[in-house]
């Protein structure tokens, strides 16, 4: 046994110190996502996409562009309102929903602001229980807008960043903020699925509305503090090699902490940690598995919170 096993409270505070984190490691400078792109929809198009044309029928339902019941079926119905909507924006009315008829899906809702951010200190909070981004000013809070966040197979990083870029988001004509997060390419963009806003829906970004992400943007400066709360272990993943996230650092983190991994945490699940966890296993009389389950958290003193 290595050392004995002790408590550790792991919460995001907001007063948290991640330079050591952050400079250890080459910092992705993104200017634009790498986000999958929307698929093309059309009446020949794959039956996998019926939970997606089903979402969008009830956003089209909402704006009174799509009068029947959503059925998730790229149907007759469904052709014509597509050929309807890309008509009222000028688009090609090909009846295919494509890029650009996606991009123009994700500005309906679009109003532009004249706010002007008052001066001072600005930072960004990122609450992942409420789904909230809220732009603070001088530690007080400015304005709130609701977000969606990473899934729970692709959790958005619990932690302290900085914003490191400004750009354009790869899937839409919106902007982009990229993050310092060294475990893979993070950031704060719009979107071409307004309905998913207030969900966790995404692969880890934060998405807005596009009329907020384009307010917040002429706001942010590169270096502007983003505050992402959250706990890392709510979701309690089975953590196994290749995966990624903050819950990865902090396991790293802990398994240091009892003497068992030597490398310098970067929140990739590698073959040092699957080393590490399984001589942890080992001397604490568990399956050896390389693996780390919901009921070895506690084993760990992860403690996990609801």
């Amino acid at each position: 046994m290595r050392k004995s096993i002790f408590p550790i409270i792991l919460v995001i505070i907001i007063g948290l110190n991640w330079a050591a984190l952050i400079s250890a490691h080459s910092e992705p400078d993104p200017d634009y996502c790498h986000c999958r792109s929307e698929p093309i929809l059309s009446r020949n198009g794959s039956v996998q996409d019926r939970e997606l044309l089903f979402e969008l029928q009830e956003y089209l339902k909402g704006l009174s562009l799509y009068k029947p019941t959503p059925n998730g079926r790229f149907d007759r119905v469904m052709e014509t309102t597509v050929i309807a909507f890309q008509k009222s924006r000028h688009l090609k009315p090909t009846g295919i929903i494509g890029r650009e008829t996606w991009q123009a899906l994700g500005s309906v809702a679009n109003r532009p602001t004249a706010e002007k951010l008052p001066s001072g200190r600005l930072e960004i909070l990122v609450e992942l229980n409420s789904l909230t981004l809220t732009v603070l000013v001088d530690r007080k809070p400015f304005r709130s807008f609701p977000v969606a966040i990473g899934k729970l197979e692709t959790p958005s990083p619990a932690g302290c960043w900085k914003v490191v870029s400004k750009g354009f988001w790869a899937k839409g004509d919106t902007k982009w903020l990229g993050l310092s997060v060294p475990f893979g390419v993070y950031g704060i963009h719009g979107t071409n699925k307004p309905w998913s806003i207030g969900s966790r829906a995404s692969n880890g970004c934060i998405r807005m509305f596009n009329h907020h992400i384009e307010t917040i943007y002429q706001w942010v400066n590169p270096g502007a503090p983003v505050y992402i709360e959250g706990n890392p272990f709510r979701d309690r993943r089975e953590l196994k090699k290749g995966m990624i996230g903050s819950d990865v650092y902090y396991l790293q983190i802990r398994l240091k902490q009892l003497g068992y991994y030597s490398k310098k945490p970067n929140g990739v699940f590698d073959y040092w940690t699957e080393k590490a966890l399984k001589e942890c296993q080992a001397d604490l009389e568990l399956p050896v598995t390389g693996e780390l389950t919901a009921k070895e958290y506690y084993r760990l003193r992860l403690y996990p919170t609801d």
